[in-house]
């Protein structure tokens, strides 16, 4: 094996595959929709592995926590858009459906997909702390902790998430 593919085999297996219980863990937890876990880790790998081939990364763990974070994101926006329900016994699909009518249907999608929008325009630490704090409830002091962060600057990147999420709705319910 050429020396470059040592290295590269080297630092994948030091940088990147040592997080491999720690990726998975934080996607089921922040992520529990996505069906395929191991298919995210996965294509993160894959995506990291091409990237440092490119240039040099800074910091592996958090390059790969973002590149998986987006990966994610974009299963659940494709699970969303495509539903596929696997069904295993034909006798316990119900024809008749009480689920709401299609109007509220049609408004929780667009409220899921304003959701969506909204967070991921936010800046990447503002958005992994607004997910954190926010929508899955993870205390100010935890995230801290978790983040290598204060709880000072937890609770201001909170706060701005807040702040730029309402803006982006206002701005968003002003266009015509």
């Amino acid at each position: 094996m050429p020396p470059e593919n040592t290295e590269q085999s080297r630092w994948f297996a030091e940088e990147v595959h040592a997080h491999d219980l720690q990726l998975k863990a934080y996607l089921r937890g922040s992520f529990p929709a996505v069906r395929d876990v191991d298919d995210v880790v996965q294509e993160s790998y894959l995506r990291i592995w091409k990237a440092r081939a490119a240039q040099p990364i800074r910091s592996a763990k958090a390059f790969l926590f973002t590149v998986a974070r987006r990966l994610a994101l974009d299963h659940l926006r494709s699970q969303r858009r495509s539903p596929i329900i696997a069904v295993t016994d034909l006798s316990h699909l119900f024809v008749l459906e009480s689920a709401p009518n299609a109007r509220e249907a049609t408004a929780t999608s667009e409220e899921i997909t304003l959701l969506v929008e909204v967070v991921d325009s936010l800046p990447a630490r503002c958005r992994e702390i607004f997910i954190l704090r926010r929508l899955q409830g993870v205390p100010q002091k935890d995230i801290a902790a978790r983040l290598g962060l204060s709880e000072q600057t937890v609770q201001v990147q909170a706060a701005r998430g807040v702040r730029r999420c309402t803006e982006f709705i206002h701005r968003r319910l002003k266009q015509p």
